[in-house]
């Protein structure tokens, strides 16, 4: 008999098949995964239509019962989905570690997101004397959304193209912030004395900027000098280009990303040379560091 055979241990094999059933995105092999994914997704979009409903006062009274016990049944879902997710976590290579593992994916975006829906909810019963902070509590459930980002790989490449793009962003509402700031101080000197309670002070002409970069214009406040009418004219033409500069970053970012999916296979393998990339830092694993391009 062979007793140097280590028995599998069975716990972990189990937590390897909840981790490739919640993990995220689901992957295209995986229907159970993809199965799960659809469940949630559906019961969060749910629950945005009742966050929805129970505005309506009537509607609340009549059907709020039965939005109570639905959305009782999601937290314990949403619970249920969490723990599992923290207890299997460690299959991830990132967070191998028992302890450490976990603490570091607790603190990640999307499960600090997870964490979130479900401790206002475990609040409720503390909160009847606060009803204000109550029907908020409720209410927040159309935040739920933000939760669709576990399950969706178009919602992981959008934060892909975010975080590889933020430093164009940045330079680019940057840009905004100055020229919005620049604006209302030279429409405060046109108008302030011709309108003293519109254009009051720079702060209030913040407001007539943000309206007119964005060619909103809805009117409220609107320049009667000359050269109140000038920089309005100069600000509305800017506004158009400034606008369309963030959505240009994003879509040259989109077109990066998805030539980058194109060209890897679903085990993160360049399909056209064979390469093996990294999945934390982008690089081929088998090539030297000075092969490396600087």
């Amino acid at each position: 008999m062979m007793t140097g055979l280590k028995k599998p241990d069975k716990r972990a094999s189990i937590r390897q098949t909840v981790f490739d059933i919640l993990k995220s995105p689901p992957s295209h092999d995986n229907p159970r995964g993809r199965a799960v994914s659809s469940v949630l997704i559906l019961l969060i979009f749910l629950n945005v239509i009742a966050a929805v409903l129970e505005t309506d006062a009537a509607l609340f009274q009549q059907y709020g019962h039965i939005l109570d016990l639905f959305a009782g049944i999601s937290v314990v879902v949403f619970t249920v989905e969490y723990i599992l997710r923290v207890w299997c976590c460690t299959e991830d290579p990132r967070y191998r570690r028992s302890l450490t593992g976990r603490l570091r994916y607790m603190a990640t975006p999307l499960a600090f997101i997870d964490i979130l829906v479900i401790l206002p909810f475990l609040m409720l019963p503390f909160l009847g004397a606060f009803p204000r902070l109550f029907w908020l509590v409720r209410f927040s459930r159309i935040f739920w959304i933000l939760k669709i980002g576990h399950y969706s790989q178009s919602l992981k490449t959008f934060a892909q193209v975010l975080k590889a793009k933020k430093g164009e962003i940045f330079i680019a509402f940057f840009a905004m912030l100055v020229l919005l700031i620049l604006a209302s101080a030279l429409m405060f000197l046109a108008e302030n004395q011709a309108q003293p309670t519109k254009f009051s002070s720079v702060i209030a002409t913040l407001w007539w900027g943000v309206e007119t970069l964005a060619t909103i214009g809805y009117g409220d406040m609107v320049p009667v000098t000359p050269l109140g009418k000038f920089i309005a004219g100069i600000v509305a033409l800017l506004g158009i280009g400034l606008f369309a500069l963030p959505a240009g970053i994003l879509a040259s970012g989109f077109v990066e990303a998805l030539k980058k999916n194109e060209g890897e296979d679903g085990s993160g393998n360049t399909a056209a040379t064979g390469a093996t990339i990294c999945p934390h830092c982008g690089k081929d694993i088998h090539k030297a560091p000075d092969q490396e391009e600087h």
